[in-house]
């Protein structure tokens, strides 16, 4: 299924409450690696395939967030039934918050990965770098830039190579991947999709988004605030970042409900 490429600049949409007064802050809840079509994740969740992209969805209802960051796997592979993709699609869409994706090493965004020959980049709440946006969307009533290199094939890639100018008053980088503090690429036997230490203090962010580890946690990247969320069903919750007037991030984890999980908030 083709998917119509959109333009760099999204403007996304306020939730109730937001824009008017009410909340200040702007409010975005991250999370990765759902993992959604794994067997394993599925039979933790009861045999609801859909459990955990529903379960972070409500948090940020909850919370009346403004955007939802989604930092890569979040399908188990690129081999998912189309019904399951149009579930799924209808699960984001009905959602109606803004949500940015980035493809991971699970579900690369291959020209026929899960969100190229299914709906689920057809909501118009619903960016996904590296396909709807070539790199970067920015939401212009927040101020704000969110960028990040998408996994466009299986074979290794540096997450967070060629950091974006700044261009909006704040900026947020989404990047799959295993962090080590110095990275040796040159040595055999590594890891694949390295994110070192310099490489993350480069950036410049104001926040990281950080996908590819089941735990939650913050990494060392001198003073930018890089998070993993870790997955749903196994950290037990979500990362909730606020961007406050005063140039203040402020980043806690909100527990989710009806999880196993073995990392609690």
């Amino acid at each position: 299924m083709p998917v119509r490429s959109r333009q760099d600049t999204t403007q996304g949409k306020l939730n109730p409450g937001h824009g008017s007064g009410a909340d200040p802050d702007i409010v975005i809840v991250h999370s990765s690696d759902l993992h959604l079509g794994d067997v394993v994740t599925i039979a933790a969740c009861g045999g609801d395939d859909t459990l955990p992209l529903r379960q972070v969805l409500a948090a940020a209802g909850d919370l009346k967030a403004d955007l939802v960051l989604l930092a890569g796997d979040i399908f188990e592979h690129n081999r998912l039934a189309l019904e399951f993709l149009e579930r799924t699609a209808r699960t984001l869409g009905d959602s109606a918050m803004p949500v940015v994706i980035l493809p991971g090493n699970h579900d690369p965004a291959t020209p026929d990965s899960v969100y190229r020959r299914g709906p689920i980049a057809e909501p118009e709440n619903v960016s996904i770098l590296g396909v709807t946006h070539k790199k970067a969307v920015t939401f212009s009533q927040f101020g704000l830039e969110i960028w990040g290199h998408a996994h466009r094939d299986y074979d290794d890639m540096v997450p967070l190579r060629t950091p974006r100018r700044r261009r909006t008053r704040w900026q947020i980088a989404m990047a799959h991947g295993h962090y080590l503090p110095s990275p040796d690429r040159g040595a055999g036997l590594n890891p694949a999709w390295l994110i070192g230490r310099e490489e993350i203090a480069t950036t410049a962010v104001d926040y990281l988004a950080l996908g590819h580890w089941n735990r939650a946690g913050r990494v060392a990247g001198g003073d930018v605030p890089a998070y993993y969320s870790g997955s749903p069903d196994l950290a037990g919750s979500v990362n909730v970042v606020r961007l406050k007037p005063g140039g203040k991030v402020a980043v806690r984890r909100r527990r989710l409900v009806n999880y196993p999980g073995k990392d609690r908030a």
